[in-house]
């Protein structure tokens, strides 16, 4: 089997995060170092999910991040020509075991946070909180800059808006399930993502109201088709990155659409996923005849 090489000091620091560099950016921010037990539990009653844990059970998953985020590096690394170290500072900075809990039910799973291998996890009400790997991979697709304004679809657990949200000006996201969007709307605040504005509606129709339309659209949900509206909302020279496929079935695959200056959209077939479908409109709307092609 082959092994990855030994990663030079440079390159540990910035798979641990402490590449020194400007801050991510906002400074009401928790830092990672101050991201305690007594941080944590004030965090999650704060947004309304109580919950009980050890000083040694928490430490337990504080020591399993490092080798998470070498797991991280190391997979960007083989898929791009390097692990983008904003994107590594992202991941370093957002406490992932925040975000383990099981909505259907009111129970965090946070012990699990951070597993040797990366897969999704139940949230409750048919969604899940994608595995760690993949999220890196189209955060990093994304290419997200400090001055974008970001809208996800599909909020599920929230860690994917709260990665984005630690790179970009403004990170939007829809959740069309209502108990599951009710649920998720609170957690941002207690962790000072103050940037980061959720709504439930059904993500087929984007976000309208926002001024200006998006320079990121992140589709978290597979479509069978892309919604004309996010194409719409797409800023020129912007990029839609979105699952395409058929509702639980392989065969789904990222495409990567990007809107010229002149508004031309052109596309590009990525890799192989696997989502959960997208529900709403799109599963009773006929493909429109205009639709920007994927294939």
């Amino acid at each position: 089997m082959a092994t990855e090489p030994r990663m030079s000091l440079h390159r540990r620091a910035i798979l641990l995060g402490v590449l020194a560099a400007p801050a991510l950016a906002r400074a009401e921010t928790t830092a990672p170092d101050a991201w305690t037990r007594e941080a944590y539990l004030k965090a999650m009653r704060d947004s309304g999910r109580p919950v009980e844990i050890s000083e040694a059970g928490f430490r337990a998953i504080q020591a399993r991040k490092p080798a998470m985020m070498e797991r991280i590096g190391a997979y960007l690394g083989r898929r791009f020509p390097e692990a983008d170290p904003v994107v590594m500072r992202a991941f370093a900075e957002v406490p992932r075991e925040y975000f383990h809990y099981m909505y259907e039910g009111r129970r965090s799973f946070a012990d699990a946070a951070y597993e040797a291998d990366a897969k999704p996890w139940a949230i409750g009400y048919g969604s899940a909180l994608s595995d760690y790997l993949g999220q890196a991979y189209m955060t990093q697709v994304c290419a997200p800059k400090p001055e974008h304004v970001v809208l996800e679809i599909g909020t599920g657990s929230g860690f994917q808006s709260a990665l984005l949200s630690r790179i970009v000006a403004k990170q939007y996201s829809i959740e069309i399930i209502e108990n599951l969007g009710r649920g998720v709307r609170p957690i941002f605040g207690p962790l000072g993502y103050a940037n980061v504005e959720t709504r439930v509606g059904d993500g087929f129709f984007g976000w309208p109201e926002v001024a200006g339309g998006f320079d990121t659209i992140i589709v978290t949900c597979a479509a069978q088709y892309v919604p004309p509206a996010l194409v719409q909302q797409l800023k020129p020279g912007g990029k839609l990155v979105i699952p395409i496929g058929q509702p639980f079935r392989r065969g789904q695959f990222l495409y990567v659409y990007t809107k010229d200056a002149d508004g031309r959209v052109r596309s590009r077939k990525d890799v192989g996923v696997y989502f959960i479908p997208m529900t709403g409109t799109m599963m009773r709307a006929p493909r429109p005849a205009d639709v920007p092609p994927s294939s």
